[in-house]
């Protein structure tokens, strides 16, 4: 059972995508958010046929981004119903984005599966920095995509992808979520393999 576990990921993704794409608040920036979360699944299932596997807690952790990703696309990320979130943490903002951003940081665990499972480096120090690194450098590409869209595209489907919601340093922040994702992922993978080598 826990090999088909990835095509369980996938079969859900895909009617998510399918679901939340037939009446999206804005069809543009729907495209837009949508885009690059295909292309991410669409790698991922690429290295699977090639026989790149990763652990199923890899997979999880991989999937919770382009889940949470298609919600927003379909609402618009400052749209999303997150209320009961919001108030809980008494956050006066839409924080459904910030909780995505997070989730990017997650792929640090796959990276560093990578890395260790091929002998890439020697050190694990090394992969957990490359990771940690690397999710740093996708952060600041996407923000730059985003101002990218937001400059060439303008109007109101501009502004729903940029989502900044009126916060100056909403770039900065989403950076800070990702990195922030990476950090805390690696330290608890780190943290079950110290745990499981001692068992």
């Amino acid at each position: 059972m826990k090999k088909y576990f990835p095509h369980f990921l996938l079969a859900a993704y895909i009617i998510e995508f399918i679901i939340a794409g037939l009446h999206p608040f804005d069809r543009t920036t729907w495209y837009a958010e949508n885009g690059p979360i295909v292309l991410v699944v669409a790698v991922v299932v690429i290295l699977y046929i090639k026989n790149v596997r990763f652990s199923n807690t890899a997979y999880a952790l991989m999937f919770v981004l382009p889940f949470m990703h298609t919600i927003g696309g379909h609402y618009t990320f400052e749209r999303v119903p997150f209320e009961w979130f919001d108030s809980f943490f008494g956050f006066e903002r839409n924080m459904f984005d910030r909780v995505a951003h997070m989730t990017v940081g997650f792929y640090a665990v796959p990276l560093m599966e990578y890395l260790e499972s091929r002998r890439l480096v020697t050190k694990r120090w090394v992969a957990v920095t490359y990771s940690i690194f690397a999710i740093a450098f996708v952060a600041v590409a996407y923000e730059w995509i985003e101002w990218w869209f937001a400059v060439t595209n303008g109007g109101s489907a501009g502004a729903a992808f940029l989502g900044s919601q009126g916060d100056i340093w909403d770039a900065q922040k989403d950076m800070l979520m990702d990195v922030l994702g990476a950090v805390v992922s690696v330290t608890g993978y780190c943290a079950a393999l110290l745990f499981k080598s001692k068992v």
